[in-house]
């Protein structure tokens, strides 16, 4: 089964990628078969456009894209939200997966 694709942008990738490896762990743990990454927010146009993932989460960093990133990738039936800064803060996989997970869920209805 091919896995599907989470990813996070940000504006480097340096704690993201922290964020990532701990979200990472916490899918393999549970066995769920997702593959999630890190890129820079610039990049998230080629990076869609050529991977398709099934949900995009921003860091804080770039919260303020929010809106516009929404309106660019939610049309394409992507959901995209932003990672709590608190949850973000804590680096807390866990928590940031299930941010992911429900988005998803809510874009399925």
């Amino acid at each position: 089964m091919s896995k599907k694709k989470i990813y996070l942008f940000c504006d480097a990738g340096m704690s993201t990628s922290i964020m990532v490896n701990k979200m990472q762990a916490v899918a393999n743990e549970h066995g769920m078969p997702l593959e999630i990454s890190a890129y820079p927010v610039a990049r998230a146009a080629e990076v869609v456009e050529t991977e398709k993932p099934i949900c995009i989460l921003l860091g804080p960093q770039v919260r303020f894209l929010l809106q516009k990133t929404k309106d660019k990738f939610e049309p394409l039936g992507i959901p995209v939200g932003g990672i709590d800064p608190e949850i973000y803060g804590m680096m807390d996989g866990e928590k940031a997966l299930k941010e992911a997970l429900k988005l998803i869920k809510s874009q399925k209805k």
